[in-house]
């Protein structure tokens, strides 16, 4: 069954196509669905993660440099005057005036990745369709 599965996620084949010596498709798909509504996948990715760190496996430090992260081409010469004051065409304040840009920026992202949760709760719970 779990052999099944990450075949799957390796590949990206649809269920439909799993090969034969999994077993039934569907038989797989809803024991992927359901283990991933229950949490089974989190739990086991924790004891993993776990064990490893135990072991001292696991290395938690991260280091980004200029080296790995490139610049866009049109990352060079930003300008250096302040933008243009907002013309008086309206009379409605901006949104965010007194807010700092990083704020709006993270409500954004919560909005976001509220968004995704949702879609992915809709997509587990969705039955599989192969024809």
């Amino acid at each position: 069954m779990i052999d099944g599965i990450l075949h799957r996620v390796r590949t990206g084949v649809q269920w439909c196509d799993l090969p034969e010596r999994f077993g039934p498709w569907k038989t797989v798909y809803e024991r992927h669905r359901l283990w991933s509504a229950d949490g089974t996948w989190e739990r086991l990715l924790q004891q993993v993660q776990a064990a490893a760190d135990a072991a001292g496996e696991i290395d938690w430090d991260i280091s980004v440099d200029s080296t790995i992260v490139r610049a866009h081409q049109h990352a060079a010469g930003a300008r250096t005057d302040p933008p243009p004051a907002p013309g008086s065409k309206g009379a409605e304040e901006p949104e965010h005036q007194d807010e700092a840009p990083w704020r709006s920026l993270h409500a954004r992202l919560v909005e976001v990745v509220l968004e995704a949760r949702a879609w992915a709760a809709r997509a587990v719970g969705s039955p599989a369709s192969c024809t």
